[in-house]
């Protein structure tokens, strides 16, 4: 059973975070298309549970010193954009290894604001297992579970092969590494599992 975290510590600098992030490995160029995915998918699932939308995306990254790298609408949607699922070949552009870092430092700032309603949903999520009861039957789940695969099926190509049930698989599998995303070191965290998942996605 996943033990809920602690709640964060005062975090390290931006910049500190920045460097551990430089430090870690750099990912393999053969397995950057799954990367874009992830990212953007764990961003999906930020959205769609808290639902914050691009106007805090770009106040993370004014408070972090990422501006130069993800300075309004439209680079931050061209970055969302370079997701190899994602509709539309417009925006798409390459997103580069330090782009890919300023957004992690992104999400798991967001993540932290967010931790009390990430616990509260992986706590319910932990609670209906324990009833036997399946996840949408508590509202907060259920909320989540709708808008996050309407919102994939709206943004993604269509792809006959997934199915709802695996949406909503995919869907609480992201909501518990909010989780661990939100606690002291998750930006190394992401980074890492984004390496790791790179390979088997």
């Amino acid at each position: 059973m996943l033990k809920v975290m602690h709640s964060a510590a005062d975090s390290p600098a931006p910049t500190s975070q920045w460097e551990d992030l430089i430090k870690l490995p750099a990912p393999n160029s053969v397995h950057w298309d799954n990367i874009k995915t992830q990212l953007d998918l764990v961003l999906l699932a930020l959205e769609t549970l808290t639902g914050i939308g691009s106007e805090a995306m770009l106040q993370a990254a004014i408070s972090l010193n990422l501006e130069s790298r993800v300075p309004d609408r439209v680079a931050l949607w061209r970055l969302r954009q370079s997701n190899p699922l994602r509709k539309g070949q417009g925006g798409r552009k390459k997103l580069d290894v330090e782009e890919a870092r300023a957004l992690v430092l992104i999400t798991c700032y967001l993540t932290k604001q967010h931790q009390e309603l990430i616990r509260r949903g992986v706590g319910l999520l932990e609670q209906m297992a324990e009833d036997n009861r399946e996840p949408h039957q508590a509202a907060l789940l259920g909320d989540y579970i709708d808008t996050f695969c309407n919102t994939y099926q709206e943004r993604m190509e269509e792809d006959a092969t997934i199915s709802t049930n695996e949406l909503t698989h995919l869907a609480l599998k992201l909501l518990i590494d909010l989780l661990f995303y939100s606690g002291p070191g998750g930006h190394r965290r992401l980074w890492l599992a984004l390496i790791d998942r790179s390979t088997k996605f």
